[in-house]
Formats: C-alpha cells, sequence, structure tokens
C-alpha cells in the first residue's frame, strides 16, 4: 500500500518547529492537465481550466494536511537556464507545450497572489533549484521541511528534516519519501541518489543512459564503490559489457552528474523567514474562481478553510447539516391542520418526485416556514381533507410559494391532479439571473454561496434528494432544503433588484417555466415506424462510408480512433499535415474539410460523410428510446443553460436536428399530430436576429432595407456594391447574408473569410463597405463592447444582463471571445426574450379563447403547437397577431406559419 501523504507516518517532521512546504508550481501544474480533460474544465470564453483546477485542489488538500507555518511556490522561468547552456540538448527531447496549457500556470499565479503565498521565478534556474536553496536555507534554520514535486532529482534533498510529497496517482495521492522510504524504493541513501540518476540516465531530461545499465546494475555499483567520484576513479575494475559501456560514456556521464545535481546558492528576494503564511484577500479569491467559473462548492470550501486569516475573516461560517429546524413529520390527517396553522406567509417547498424514483409521482413533499416550523409528508399517506387543503394551497395564487426548479414541480404535480399558482420565486431561476454565466444552479452548491449553509449529504446533484436508508433523517434532510429555498428567495430578492432583473423573473422567466412544465407533458407525436425506418438508412450509410473507406486506405482501420486515422492520413498517404496538437495532428472536421480542398484523395470527404451519417443516426437512435409509452417524446427545456436567456432542450435535444439539410428535414418528418388532433402549426421570427440589430443601432439604411418590404438582403447588397437590386446576383447576396447574420454573431475578418472560402483580405474590404454604408451597425457594435468594458456587463433591451469579466483580460485569446459575446449577446438574448413574450402571449391567448390548441415545441426560433379540429384559422389569426405584437420594434417584426401533418410539412 502507497505511504500517502494525508497519514502522517513516524518519520513525519513534528514537534514545535516551523514548518515550511515548498511546492514546484511547473510540475504539478503540468501533472493536473494531464490528470483531468480539459474539456470538462473550460469557461464559457473557452478558457481552460484544467490545470488551474487541479492544481487549486492539490494544493488545498496538502495545506489541510500538513499544515505549514511557512509556504511557498516555485515556477521556472523559461528552457533556458545553467543547464542547456552547458548541454545544448537538455530538455531539447520535450514536445511542443499544448496550447491548452498556457496561460495556466498565469492564472494559478494570479490565485497564489490572492492567498498571499510567495512565489519564485529564477532567470536561468529552474524551480527544483529554488526549493533546493529554501531548502538548506530552512533546515540551517530549524525548519521542517516538506516539498512537494513530480521531480525525482528533489530525493536528493531528503534528509531528517525534509521530506518529498511525490505524486503518484495524478495529484491526488502523494507519496511521503523519507530517508527510508528513498533507501527502500532504491536502496540508496538520498546523498548517493544523484549519482545513480547519473548512471541511469534520465529520458524526460534527454540526458542518455549508458546501454545495458538500468536502474539495478546503477544502484549495485553506487553501493559496491560507495559513491560516483570512487567509481570514476576505479572504473577499469567494473567487468563486463556493462563496464565497458560505462568507460565507453564516461564523459556524458559525467555530464550527468553534474546537471543532477541541485544548486543551493540562488540568489533569491526573500528568506525562508518572511513565507509565513498570511491571510487571504479573500475577495479576491472569489473573484478570480468566478471568473474562471469553478464554482465547485467543496473546493471552495477547501480552500477557505485553509485560510491563514479564516479566524479574523468577517465571514458567515458554513453550517454543516441544515439549520436549527422546528420539523414535523405528519401522518394521516394532520398536514390539513398544520396549512391552516403556518401557510400564513410565503413556505419554501422540497420536493422527492419522479425524476428521482422513476415512479411517475411525487414520493415526498418538506414545506418550511421563515420562522423555523416545517413539516414533512408523503402524499400516499395523507387522507382526503389533507389532500383537499393542499390541492386548494397549491392552487391558490394569492398564497406565495417559493420552489427550486418550480417546473420540475409542475410537470409532476399535475400526476396526482395538482397545479400550482402563486409562485412568487424560483431559486435557480433567480440563480441565474443574477449569474447567467454559472455552470451549476445546485441547491445544495446555491446554499453554501449564498447562506453559508452546508445541506444534507443526501442532496442529489440536482437540488432534489436521494433516498437514503434513515427516513427520519431523509425526513429532516428535505425539510432543511426547503428551508434553505425559502432563505435563498429572500437573499435573492435583493439581488436581483441590485441587477434589475426582478421584472424578469416575475413578468418572464416565472410565467415561462409554468408554460414549459405544460409543453413538457404535451410532448409531441413521434411516427415511430418512420425514425426506426431513418435509423436503418443512416446505418446502412455508415457501414457504406466504412467500406469506401478501408477501400481509399487500402486496408481495413477504426475509422474511430484519431490515432489510426492520422497514421494513414498523413504517415500512409502522406496528406497535407494539419494543426498540431498534443495527440498528433488534427482530424476534426475543419481540418478534413480543409484537407479535401487541398487534395484529390478521396478520404477525407469519406470521412466527413462517415461522421455526419453517424451523428445522424445517434440523434435518430436517441429519438426512438425517448418515445414514451404515450406514442409521444417529452423532452425538457432549459431555462438556465444559455447565458443570453435562449431556451435549450434535453432528453432529446431538440437542437441536433439539422433544419436545412434533406436528412435534417426527413427527421423532422417523424415529428406528427397526435390522435384527436387535426395538424401541428409552426410558427417563427423572419430574420428576428437582423431585426432586432437594426432596432438596437438605429441605423438608417438598414431600417430602411426592412420597412421597405422588399428583399433585406439584395436591399442591402445593392447598397454595399453601389448597383441596381437588379443587379445583384447569388454570389452579392449570399455575401451580404453572411456578413449580416456573422455581425449579429460577433463575426470577425477573419470568420468571415474562412465563412465565406475567401482571402482575409476581401473579407477585411468586404466588411469595411458594410459599414460604410451602414454606419449605424458600425458604431453600435463599436459602443456596445466599449460600454461592457466598462461596466462588465451586456444588457438586452429588456435588462437581461451577461457578465463578461474576460473583457478586461491580459490574455488575448480570452478577451477576444468576451469582445465577440458582448457583440452578441445583446442582440441574441433580446430575439430570445421576444420569443419568450410571443410564446406567452400566445398561450394566454389560445386559453382565453377556451381553444384547445395547445403548444408543444420551441426550437431556435420556432414555436410548434398542435391544432385541435376546427381551430386552424382562429389560432392561425391569433398566432401572428401575438407574435407580431410582442414588443414594438423600430422595424415590424415579420411572422411566418406553415401548417401540416408532420412538422417537416409544416415549415414555412
Amino acid at each position: 500500500m502507497a505511504d500517502t501523504a494525508s497519514k502522517k507516518t513516524d518519520q513525519t517532521p513534528g514537534g514545535s518547529r516551523p514548518r515550511l512546504m515548498l511546492m514546484d508550481g511547473h510540475s504539478l501544474a503540468y501533472r493536473a492537465f494531464f490528470a483531468l480533460p480539459a474539456e470538462n474544465f473550460t469557461t464559457a470564453t473557452g478558457q481552460p481550466t484544467n490545470a488551474i483546477y487541479g492544481f487549486a485542489s492539490m494544493l488545498a488538500n496538502t495545506l489541510r494536511d500538513e499544515a505549514p507555518t511557512h509556504f511557498a511556490v516555485a515556477f521556472d522561468v523559461s528552457r533556458k537556464t545553467w543547464r542547456s547552456e552547458e548541454f545544448t540538448e537538455y530538455k531539447a527531447n520535450r514536445s511542443k507545450t499544448p496550447d491548452e496549457f498556457k496561460g495556466q500556470v498565469e492564472l494559478i499565479g494570479e490565485l497564489l497572489d490572492a492567498m498571499s503565498v510567495p512565489r519564485f521565478a529564477v532567470e536561468g534556474y529552474e524551480a527544483d533549484d529554488v526549493i533546493a536553496t529554501l531548502a538548506t536555507q530552512a533546515e540551517a534554520e530549524g525548519f521542517d521541511v516538506l516539498i512537494v514535486t513530480g521531480d525525482r532529482d528533489s530525493f536528493q534533498l531528503v534528509s531528517d528534516r525534509t521530506t518529498v510529497l511525490y505524486p503518484t496517482k495524478g495529484v491526488s495521492e502523494l507519496t511521503r519519501f523519507t530517508p527510508e522510504k528513498v533507501f527502500e524504493k532504491y536502496n540508496l541513501t538520498p546523498a548517493q541518489y544523484p549519482d545513480f540518476a547519473a548512471l541511469r540516465g534520465d529520458p524526460s531530461d534527454n540526458l542518455p543512459g549508458i546501454p545495458g545499465v538500468g536502474e539495478k546494475t546503477a544502484a549495485k555499483w553506487i553501493n559496491q564503490f560507495g559513491s560516483f567520484a570512487e567509481l570514476v576513479e576505479r572504473v577499469d575494475e567494473v567487468k563486463g559489457k556493462a563496464g565497458q559501456n560505462l568507460r565507453d560514456h564516461l564523459e556524458s556521464v559525467k555530464l550527468n552528474r553534474r546537471l543532477t545535481e541541485l544548486e543551493r546558492q540562488v540568489e533569491l528576494s526573500k528568506g525562508v523567514r518572511e513565507l509565513e503564511r498570511t491571510a487571504y484577500d479573500r475577495k479576491a479569491v472569489a473573484v478570480i474562481l468566478d471568473t474562471l467559473e469553478i464554482r465547485n462548492p467543496s473546493l471552495r470550501e477547501r480552500l477557505f478553510g485553509v485560510d491563514p486569516g479564516a479566524e479574523e475573516a468577517e465571514t458567515t461560517p458554513v453550517v454543516a447539516d441544515g439549520v436549527e429546524i422546528d420539523g414535523t413529520v405528519l401522518g394521516t390527517g394532520e398536514l390539513a391542520g398544520w396549512l391552516a396553522e403556518h401557510a400564513t406567509g410565503p413556505l419554501g417547498v422540497a420536493v422527492v418526485d419522479a425524476w428521482a424514483l422513476g415512479t411517475g409521482s411525487v414520493a415526498e413533499i418538506a414545506l418550511a416556514t421563515a420562522g423555523g416550523p416545517a413539516a414533512w409528508f408523503d402524499p400516499a399517506e395523507i387522507d382526503e381533507a389533507d389532500e383537499q387543503a393542499f390541492r386548494a394551497w397549491l392552487a391558490d395564487p394569492a398564497r406565495p410559494k417559493v420552489f427550486h426548479n418550480a417546473k420540475r414541480a409542475m410537470r409532476v404535480f399535475p400526476e396526482h391532479g395538482w397545479t400550482v399558482d402563486g409562485v412568487t420565486m424560483d431559486t435557480a431561476l433567480a440563480a441565474y439571473l443574477v449569474k447567467p454565466g454559472r455552470r451549476s444552479f445546485d441547491l445544495d452548491a446555491l446554499s453554501l454561496e449564498y447562506l453559508h449553509r452546508e445541506l444534507a449529504p443526501a442532496a442529489a446533484p440536482d437540488g432534489q434528494l436521494a433516498f437514503g436508508a434513515d427516513d427520519g433523517a431523509q425526513a429532516h434532510a428535505l425539510m432543511v432544503q426547503a428551508r434553505a429555498v425559502l432563505d435563498l428567495g429572500e437573499a435573492f430578492e435583493g439581488r436581483l433588484a441590485d441587477v434589475g432583473a426582478s421584472d424578469l423573473l416575475r413578468d418572464m422567466e416565472l410565467p415561462t417555466s409554468a408554460l414549459l412544465a405544460r409543453m413538457e407533458r404535451h410532448g409531441i407525436a413521434a411516427d415511430r415506424a418512420h425514425l426506426e425506418a431513418m435509423e436503418q438508412m443512416f446505418a446502412g450509410a455508415v457501414q457504406q462510408a466504412v467500406k469506401e473507406a478501408h477501400a481509399a486506405a487500402g486496408h481495413e482501420f477504426n475509422l474511430g480512433s484519431p490515432k489510426q486515422l492520422q497514421e494513414v492520413l498523413f504517415g500512409e498517404l502522406a496528406l497535407p499535415k494539419t494543426k498540431k496538437t498534443k495527440t498528433g495532428y488534427t482530424t476534426d472536421a475543419d481540418a478534413l474539410a480543409w484537407l479535401a480542398g487541398q487534395t484529390d484523395n478521396e478520404l477525407p470527404v469519406i470521412m466527413l460523410r462517415h461522421r455526419e451519417q453517424a451523428k445522424l443516426r445517434v440523434t435518430v437512435e436517441g429519438l426512438i428510446k425517448t418515445i414514451a409509452s404515450d406514442g409521444r417524446i417529452h423532452t425538457t427545456f432549459n431555462q438556465t443553460v444559455a447565458a443570453t436567456g435562449r431556451l435549450s432542450s434535453t432528453d432529446p435535444n431538440l437542437q441536433n436536428i439539422p433544419v436545412r439539410t434533406d436528412e435534417g428535414r426527413a427527421i423532422r418528418r417523424g415529428f406528427v399530430v397526435g390522435e384527436g388532433y387535426e395538424s401541428l402549426l409552426t410558427a417563427d421570427y423572419s430574420q428576428i436576429e437582423l431585426r432586432v440589430m437594426a432596432h438596437l443601432s438605429e441605423d438608417a439604411g438598414l431600417t430602411e432595407a426592412f420597412t421597405s418590404g422588399e428583399d433585406l438582403h439584395t436591399t442591402a447588397a445593392a447598397q454595399v456594391f453601389s448597383v441596381e437590386q437588379s443587379a445583384v446576383d447569388a454570389e452579392m447576396r449570399r455575401k451580404i447574408k453572411a456578413m449580416s447574420y456573422g455581425l449579429a454573431y460577433g463575426l470577425s475578418a477573419f470568420g468571415l473569410s474562412q465563412q465565406l472560402n475567401i482571402e482575409a483580405a476581401e473579407a477585411r474590404q468586404l466588411m469595411d463597405a458594410y459599414f460604410e454604408r451602414f454606419g449605424g451597425v458600425r458604431d453600435y457594435l463599436r459602443n456596445v463592447v466599449d460600454e461592457a468594458r466598462a461596466t462588465g456587463y451586456t444588457a438586452t433591451l429588456f435588462g437581461r444582463r451577461r457578465y463578461l469579466p474576460d473583457l478586461n483580460s491580459d490574455n488575448r485569446q480570452r478577451r477576444e471571445a468576451a469582445e465577440r459575446m458582448a457583440l452578441n449577446a445583446p442582440i441574441q438574448g433580446t430575439a430570445a426574450d421576444i420569443v419568450k413574450i410571443a410564446m406567452l402571449n400566445v398561450d394566454r391567448a389560445l386559453r382565453e379563447a377556451d381553444l384547445r390548441s395547445r403548444m408543444l415545441l420551441q426550437v431556435h426560433d420556432e414555436i410548434v403547437l398542435e391544432l385541435a379540429p376546427g381551430e386552424r384559422e382562429q389560432v392561425e389569426e391569433l398566432v401572428r397577431r401575438e407574435m407580431a405584437s410582442a414588443v414594438e420594434l423600430r422595424v415590424p417584426l415579420g411572422v411566418s406559419v406553415g401548417v401540416g401533418p408532420d412538422w417537416e410539412s409544416a415549415a414555412h
């Protein structure tokens, strides 16, 4: 079993002596980078954070476990050091630093600065040399020393007072190397380690070894002769072929020995006594974590838990396992009385529902008051009087209720015949409006962040409660959740007012949540036979592409293996090299499309077709799996995923279905009108983003192009190219259409050149000509970024904010990504808000007219309704009217409507 750092051994330095911990920042950050997948740790602006997250987690754990009194982190400056000057090939074999890793060390440095941790980086020296210098000084001044590093050369520093903590599993497990542990592993003393390393060589540093000499032989020689110097003096005594190889490579081994020895006299800006741990700048730490979208409450708690100034910090402590609560487990016949006594003000509600248990009903409910009393009950155990009292309270709009993810309850409660009204606060939606860029809106994370309260460990990731063995403890935990929901609701009232989002919650998001719950319950009918035929067709196309790919390569290979595909494309076929990554040359879709244009070889084209058909097959398979027993697909709509306010869907993701391809249209024919209804109606806004851009920019030319009633892109192209509209050809129109939509999505000149397959200079000229004609658009786009840089956020026409702290980042990649978001967010966000208003208006008008027709889907900018027999004409007129009048802009809102027996046939 590994002797890990979390288990203090008898050899662990102890007592009352000062305790210095030193970390090799580059070494540990690099290990963290490869221990965690970058794709799972990336901000909305594209900044990878896996190395930062892994380093911070290891840092927090090690500070907690080792409790040093003094602490510092050392970093490399560059690969140019005294060692590379003496041996030019030193570390020359190391691959280029992955792009995803670049910049993360700098950000780790910012985090350490906020934590008041001294850091060293000395030109011409490696982090190991800095650590060796500090460790030597610390021992001389009576310190115990801990060195955390992934470099084995540090083993030479181990002594009775110095211990090395070496990562043996990512950065989560550290093995404690004491003198005894070094001897156990290598049969050598720490002082002999550099001698041993010189003989063994080090491939990672490009230090050559001796042919035929491994670690056992190297250790045997050192033990036989006592030291490297003595071995060199008596080298002729070493027998056999290994001895001859040693003599043949003696000079390189001597060089190894010089390079392996750590420098202990580096001139540093601080001495060890100046490395005493001090209090964090807690606000700065929180800002960095928020900016990097590191929301994990456990990591935050661990980092702040090792703050030396925590006792003096003016923060509310975390309350574990909830709060003091007057909780009652209600039996049969007791709920009505409890509601009569306590439901005089807002109640927090927590639910264990169908998603948690898969039973299609509500299993447990907890209610909590602001004053403390709370109650838990099982809906299956209440009597008729209780049920009527609860039903009446739940449906009463005058009796306020606070939920976390109210839509979920609204979707499940109708299984019991219950309707929900009077929801005044949804803490998930409120958190989203306050911080739309955060990744998680889990109840436990929000409780920890805003209430400094840790919920019961039974809380599941989505904020609902999972069943546990102790029913009493579970009931208490659910009541604590209900109280947290209520308290969070109160906390968010002020925060919503601060960001101007109170009206957005009350008038838009909460009503939309209720509408989406009904839409999810309705679902949409699916033609299983059609979808199964589509799945078989795509499966056949995938197999055909595999055969063609094997024929093009001349042999079979795994098309799903990037490594094998790289070997075929760039090795066997010698096609032009694409962008280099840490795993070889990229074979993503963009790279394959580029290869298809650079060569006549058919394999890149086949691979693109294979991937597209495989993706379509997976999409259709997913649709088939989600057809419920009622023959309908019930997707789940998400309000808190897109920072711009757009809706998305999961299980299945309906946005995955292509809109403009023949295959996508064929898939959409599998969504059909259901029994008892006559047809489907689809409606969407024509060029909604461009109309919003015309309104926000107040550009006279763009406004005229919309109000003239003529084709927008033709009208705009005529102005940009200075020709009559009749002279605008298809290519001119295509370019201007790409330009107009691209600007609404923050497209750069380079992006436009890629999209149109033209030179960047031509794209820039096209953009300049466009701005010359539409100067209002140019000025708006410039001003919106400047304003966002000053305020830190953008806002939609309705006040929905998107925070973009990276607009002022020193990192160019992050700053430019934030600028594109600043261009896009007000336009796309306003369009999303308009769609929500239109949905609410259409739904209200349908119910006021007492029509059976109902809304089923919202995908992209389109809504889909199911028409009851005889209601088509009335509903179509209603939809056009309500959508066109959703908001008053400087240009008219164009509405397109279509009707048909399936989703595709209803297209317009």
